[in-house]
């Protein structure tokens, strides 16, 4: 990964280092840049939850000037590969499942195969056990390695007026709120995902305790996650926080350090695309030879609660 600059990002610094030199030189003349193309990647969106069985999503990378829709989407899915998961006794093949989500879009993704249903096909996550994710795809093997933290879960959770509501935020708007009591030993990481109602669970953020480790938080502010689509009409106000009558249920995860440094850099990558003072980060990744992504071991913490009525 380090001698080979992922070509997304490649691409762009190229394309930031040609607008500058025209900016600062003032000059008139036309400039061509002839942006290299590499090989497509195996990209990896693997997980592993404690009580649950895995999750394995396959893609090709894509250009970062490729044109990006559902057909370019559904035709990036990676199909035959052979795909294994091992807790150090078992190792299960998964097996590859392509659905329709009747959006004339095709989903496809690896788990347990259930067609043929026995305990030697069957692989639960446990805290405390490591898990070794194996993909072999036209000849290459590509592996990465996550572990289950036992989750230290919240004290407890309420919600409250946002502490930071814009001028689009309806005044009924509710922030989650949680209190924490971070273990006494360092290197201990989270991710936290939310759900409304009986919706699908969405991410949200994720930090360490570098520099709270051993502390009591008595208030942390948390904001919902949720699923950016284009042509939205809802204020993102809105989408970060919750409403009077909603079950909103939290899913605290304890994640391992190799998970919360793909999760960071991501951020830190998003943030920088489209900022042409920022440089280029690539993604940090928990696969070996060559893969991009992660495969993620969560151990599970669950709250739910109803927002209350004024």
């Amino acid at each position: 990964m380090k001698k080979q600059k992922h070509h997304i990002f490649y691409s762009l610094q190229l394309a930031l280092i040609a607008i500058s030199s025209i900016l600062l030189t003032s000059c008139e003349k036309e400039v061509q840049i002839d942006l290299k193309s590499s090989p497509p990647q195996v990209v990896v969106q693997g997980s592993i939850e404690s009580g649950n069985i895995p999750f394995v999503v396959l893609n090709s990378s894509m250009s970062f000037f490729s044109k990006i829709d559902l057909g370019t989407l559904e035709k990036s899915f990676i199909h035959n590969a052979v795909v294994t998961v091992s807790d150090g006794s078992k190792t299960v093949t998964l097996k590859e499942y392509t659905v329709d989500t009747g959006l004339s879009f095709k989903y496809s993704v690896y788990t347990i195969d259930t067609t043929n249903f026995n305990l030697n096909n069957l692989i639960l996550g446990e805290v405390g056990k490591t898990y070794t994710l194996s993909v072999t795809y036209e000849g290459k093997t590509y592996t990465g390695v996550t572990k289950i933290p036992s989750p230290q879960g919240i004290d407890s959770m309420w919600f409250a007026e946002p502490l930071f509501a814009g001028e689009n935020t309806a005044d009924s708007a509710r922030q989650l709120f949680v209190s924490y009591s971070d273990p006494d030993t360092t290197g201990d990481y989270v991710r936290y995902f939310t759900r409304r109602n009986n919706d699908l669970f969405f991410p949200s953020e994720n930090f360490s305790d570098e520099i709270i480790n051993g502390k009591k938080l008595n208030q942390i502010g948390l904001v919902a996650g949720y699923q950016e689509t284009s042509g939205t009409s809802i204020s993102r106000d809105s989408l970060l926080y919750f409403f009077p009558g909603e079950s909103v249920t939290l899913k605290w995860c304890a994640i391992d350090k190799g998970v919360y440094q793909f999760y960071n850099s991501l951020e830190f990558a998003k943030g920088a695309v489209g900022n042409p003072f920022a440089t280029p980060i690539n993604p940090m990744t928990n696969m070996k030879n060559g893969a991009l992504g992660v495969w993620a071991g969560y151990g599970v913490f669950e709250k739910t609660l109803t927002v209350p009525h004024k």
